[in-house]
């Protein structure tokens, strides 16, 4: 899936995207961690990896989207 890099907190390496249609979701240091990223920028498109956690998506990998 792709979103857009909306927050990122280098000190703690979690931040947040907003997902296409617009809605904000949170990241922590394991999804940013996990995609061998060094810095995030607001505006930079992601892809990241998802999965439900009882009807909320919870953010698993964040990692720069290429063409």
């Amino acid at each position: 899936m792709q979103a857009t890099a909306y927050t990122y907190d280098p000190e703690t390496r979690s931040g947040s995207v907003l997902l296409d249609d617009g809605t904000p979701v949170e990241f922590g240091a394991e999804a940013f961690d996990a995609g061998g990223l060094r810095l995030l920028r607001a505006g930079q498109r992601v892809r990241i990896e998802t999965e439900d956690e009882g009807g909320a998506l919870r953010i698993t990998l964040v990692t720069l989207q290429t063409f």
